[in-house]
């Protein structure tokens, strides 16, 4: 496990889109995993400046995304659907068919959830997965539990999750209390993986890569990864 520290996020948010576009200069058609939230959206304009210079090419990348609230439709502008198109996808010449993400309003969730852990597989499985870090070590939706979910399932959010999530809502009363997620085992099958957080996460980052290894930590099990790379910011 590599630990990076910078200055400050620009500079936390350069790194990650350096190693990020170096995986796609390596290998064109890589599979990105992707993460949503505050803390990749740096990230990603770095990612669009790189393509709007000429540096990278998305166009035979394909993506799959953590995960999506329950209940919402591609086109909901609260959905990681909407979040993705408009915060990278829809700024690089990536193909939207090889662009995915679960089906939150699928007619039946558990359905979904096979068909998108099987999405993966036939892939060929995740080149770099890009992680956030819940407060309460939750990465996906995987919250604190009594084990490590293996595969793409439904997920009750802690209420700790849904109190933070509740900015980007008009009404907290608003806020999907489910969500698809892909699971523990699904993300620790990716070849790399990267973890960004803020200062604010320092705490439960120091607690999940130097703490013992617990389901009640989820982020914890990314000390059994072979390549794992955590930036964290200073301020």
């Amino acid at each position: 496990m590599k630990v990076i520290e910078t200055k400050n996020y620009d500079q936390l948010s350069r790194i990650a889109a350096q190693m990020i576009g170096g995986q796609i200069l390596l290998k064109p058609d890589s599979v990105l995993g992707l993460a949503t939230g505050s803390s990749p959206i740096g990230t990603y304009k770095h990612l669009i400046t790189q393509y709007e210079e000429g540096v990278l090419n998305f166009s035979a990348v394909r993506t799959v995304n953590l995960d999506e609230y329950c209940g919402l439709t591609q086109n909901s502008e609260h959905g990681y659907r909407y979040f993705m198109n408009h915060t990278l996808f829809n700024h690089v010449n990536i193909d939207l068919k090889n662009t995915f993400v679960p089906m939150g309003n699928a007619e039946d969730p558990e359905q979904e959830c096979l068909r998108y852990e099987k999405l993966v597989a036939d892939l060929g499985g995740i080149d770099l997965q890009i992680l956030g870090i819940g407060h309460n070590g939750h990465i996906g939706f995987n919250e604190p539990s009594e084990s490590f979910p293996s595969e793409t399932h439904i997920v009750d959010l802690a209420q700790s999750t849904i109190d933070a999530n509740s900015r980007l809502f008009d009404d907290p009363n608003d806020v999907p209390r489910k969500a698809i997620t892909m699971g523990i085992g699904t993300i620790i099958k990716a070849k790399k993986i990267l973890l960004i957080a803020g200062s604010d996460k320092r705490e439960i980052v120091e607690k999940a890569i130097y703490g013992k290894i617990t389901p009640e930590v989820p982020a914890s099990v990314l000390q059994l990864h072979r390549d794992v790379t955590i930036i964290i910011s200073a301020e």
